[in-house]
Parts: structure tokens; C-alpha cells; sequence
């Protein structure tokens, strides 16, 4: 996957930075949930809050993937290219099925 880095586009960029940012504060605040010692199950409300927000740049970032970086290797008319891509989809796929 190294050999596409930088493929994100400018705007998907700063959308996925911007949610990063978010989570950033996101896990700061459950640092400090458990310094307070706030109840447990406010405390996973939030865990789990974080986990999907961190799932929206999943998304974001398979989109990209998909539109750009495979899109270019399958087009590219390269079969060792195209090879690559399709294991590196099967690998992600399966990765994100779990």
C-alpha cells in the first residue's frame, strides 16, 4: 500500500484531520472521565462514540482508496499493478469483515 501514499485529496485531508482532532479530544476527555472517576457506563457511552468516529475515517479514507488509488491501478492496463490492487482489496476487505 506504501507504493499510493499520498493519494488523499485535498479536501479528504482536511476532513480526515479535522475528525482526527475531534477524537483527539474525544480520548483526552475520557483520560480525564477516569481521573474524576466518572461512572463506568458514561464512560463506555463515550468509548463508543470514539470508536465510531474513528469507524467515519475508516470510511472516509476506504472511499478514497477505492476512488483513487485503486481506480488508478486497475486502469493503469498493468497486470502486476493491477494483481497488487486486487490482493490489497481482498486484504482490506477482509480485514474490515471482522
Amino acid at each position: 500500500m506504501t507504493e499510493q501514499a499520498g493519494c488523499i485529496t485535498a479536501e479528504r485531508k482536511k476532513a480526515i484531520l479535522n475528525r482526527l482532532s475531534r477524537i483527539e479530544g474525544q480520548v483526552r476527555g475520557l483520560q480525564k472521565m477516569v481521573v474524576d472517576g466518572r461512572y463506568c457506563l458514561d464512560i463506555l457511552t463515550q468509548i463508543s462514540s470514539a470508536h465510531e468516529a474513528l469507524r467515519g475515517v475508516g470510511k472516509l479514507l476506504m472511499r478514497n482508496y477505492l476512488e483513487i488509488c485503486a481506480t488508478q491501478a486497475i486502469e493503469s492496463k498493468e497486470p502486476a499493478r493491477q494483481e497488487k490492487i486486487y490482493d490489497e482489496l481482498m486484504d482490506v476487505v477482509y480485514k474490515y469483515s471482522k
